[in-house]
């Protein structure tokens, strides 16, 4: 008896899982603009109530939807993306997947795991976002500001040693680096003739991306007078940054956060501790001190 009552709780909360994507979908294809799309969403939502259906049939119960999960996806498909949102949720339906290993005895579950199959190879065929479009400049921006400044203020931090002139250097050499990185962007991506990528486009994305990632490494040596200080501050901001901004392209792609996130933190903080000690031989090779 307890045995059946385990089963049932854990039937209810798949059933639970369903009823509440299948809402989801159906109101991310109440703001998708792109018809096609629109329609993969509104059959997805379909599939899904019709697995909520096969898992009522074996519970004999109704189950209310995770309304705090569906406000999240609705609301996190307009900040970051409809793509971001899609992904996400269908990690989290590959994890209930692997739940439904422990239930062979229900043929039903097998057939909601094929359907699910088609739904991730849907999704992904369909999504075409203008933000994911240019995703590579942004990434390009953000990797190129990265590893480049991180070293730069790093360098700098040594070699001047007073916070506010570091501020000033690291600002005016951060906005030449991210208008020179634009003009690069918008060359090259005129040059590549991809259609329906704009070089102008290009640019900008590019450049703004680098900008706000100068602005928030510069920040705490303008607000802090002590350097080492500001500068450790600053290696932690980049590696938040770095985190976030590796979390949303790993997921975007459906590519592997650890290794992306491990491979752009050894670069940033190598070419940082190399700079730090370029700025402090050349101090003492120099003999100025600011």
């Amino acid at each position: 008896m307890k045995r059946g009552n385990q089963t049932i709780k854990a039937l209810l909360a798949f059933q639970k899982n369903e009823i509440t994507e299948s809402i989801v979908y159906a109101k991310l294809a109440s703001i998708e603009k792109n018809e096609a799309n629109r329609q993969i969403l509104l059959r997805i939502s379909k599939d899904e109530k019709h697995h909520y259906v096969l898992f009522r049939n074996r519970t004999n119960q109704d189950v209310a939807p995770d309304k705090a999960r569906i406000n999240k996806y609705y609301w996190m498909s307009h900040i970051f993306g409809l793509t971001f949102a899609i992904k996400l949720m269908e990690t989290s339906e590959k994890n209930a997947q692997n739940n439904y290993s422990a239930f062979k005895d229900f043929p039903e579950l097998q057939q909601i795991t094929r359907e699910e199959e088609q739904h991730e190879i849907a999704l992904i065929g369909m999504i075409n976002e203008e933000r994911l479009e240019y995703m590579g400049s942004v990434v390009l921006g953000l990797n190129d500001a990265l590893v480049e400044f991180t070293g730069a203020l790093a360098g700098f931090t040594l070699a001047l040693s007073d916070s506010k002139l570091i501020a000033l250097t690291g600002s005016i050499t951060g906005i030449a680096a991210a208008l020179s990185m634009a003009s690069s962007e918008y060359l090259s991506t005129k040059s590549e003739g991809k259609e329906g990528k704009h070089p102008i486009k290009a640019s900008v994305y590019t450049g703004i991306a680098y900008i706000f990632t100068v602005i928030a490494l510069v920040a705490p040596f303008i607000f802090i007078s002590n350097v080492l200080i500001a500068l450790g501050i600053m290696l932690t901001i980049a590696l938040l940054i770095i985190a976030l901004f590796n979390y949303y392209y790993a997921v975007a792609r459906s590519e592997s956060f650890k290794k992306r996130f491990a491979e752009m933190a050894i670069l940033s903080f190598s070419v940082a501790t190399l700079s730090f000690l370029i700025g402090y031989a050349l101090k003492e090779f120099t003999g100025i001190n600011t």
